[in-house]
């Protein structure tokens, strides 16, 4: 049997190089302000997997994904294993857009703290009065920098992310930087109506994307996660306040409150952590997950 060893590793996700394909493996590890906690959250990689294939198979219509299958059967034998069953996922290659692309329809994090300093977010004006967590007029397209492990993405405008992709992409910076932008727009908006119909609401989340061997742009990496989106219950739902969320915010929040954490979580935040995500999955998905 052929053995595999990760060619990149993140804070959540190994890689794998399967020749024509990738095999991206999410974890049960847990990042939090760039660091990886010392716990697991059983179950976690295995949800984040299935829940990127229910929104890559919502989504095929809007922009094509790199995903090819979830299940282990068609993948070498090296993965057909307890210890990668429903966590894995082939891909096929694509060379990755150095750019996080953000969008955000609600105010909150620290969109809310820019627009509380000077009414902006990310150097986008928003109208004044607003109040935290409110409903934006339309969804606003923020991206990023993609940083090094350990290093903080960078907040950029529209026209910078055109420059970053130029230098990449010589004559070609601002097709893609206007691809993804759109893309992004109507994904968010096509996913965000259908949550909302389920009792979530996405608050922001980010995308990735790249361009496959006939320089198409093709959405990669994962889609709509507690782990890459702000989900918040409808139910409850209230402008003017912080909402509680199915994400990693209940991590946060603890790790925030509580400094001398060792990177150390306890048992009870990482159990309400995965009933949390099991609860987003079965909301959206309409199935439970076991």
């Amino acid at each position: 049997m052929q053995e595999f060893t990760p060619i990149k590793e993140g804070k959540v996700r190994e890689v794998y190089d399967n020749g024509d394909s990738l095999i991206i493996v999410a974890t049960d590890r847990i990042s939090a302000f760039d660091v990886i906690l010392r716990n697991k959250i059983t179950n976690k990689g295995a949800i984040l997997t299935q829940m990127s294939k229910f929104w890559f198979d919502f989504t095929k219509d809007v922009v094509p994904n790199h995903m090819i299958s979830v299940d282990v059967k068609d993948m070498p034998e090296f993965f057909q294993t307890e210890q990668f069953e429903g966590k894995s996922m082939m891909c096929q290659k694509l060379e990755m857009l150095p750019i996080e692309c953000i969008v955000r329809g609600y105010i909150t994090g620290s969109g809310w703290a820019s627009y509380k300093e000077d009414g902006t977010v990310c150097g986008i004006k928003l109208p004044e009065g607003l109040q935290e967590s409110e409903k934006l007029p339309e969804p606003i397209y923020t991206p990023s920098t993609k940083a090094e492990l350990g290093l903080h993405d960078e907040n950029i405008s529209f026209e910078r992310s055109i420059e970053v992709l130029e230098a990449q992409f010589p004559g070609k910076g601002r097709e893609y930087a206007e691809k993804i932008k759109d893309a992004t727009i109507a994904l968010y908006k096509k996913c965000a109506a259908y949550a909302l119909s389920k009792g979530i609401i996405i608050a922001d989340t980010k995308f990735e994307f790249g361009l496959d061997k006939d320089g198409n742009v093709v959405l990669g990496d994962e889609m709509l996660t507690p782990d890459s989106s702000r989900f918040w219950p409808l139910e409850g739902y209230e402008a003017g306040k912080g909402q509680p969320s199915f994400d990693k915010q209940y991590v946060r929040d603890w790790l925030k409150v509580n400094p001398d954490n060792e990177n150390l979580l306890p048992e009870d935040v990482v159990t309400r952590t995965v009933d949390k995500y099991k609860e987003a999955f079965a909301l959206l998905t309409g199935k439970e997950f076991v």
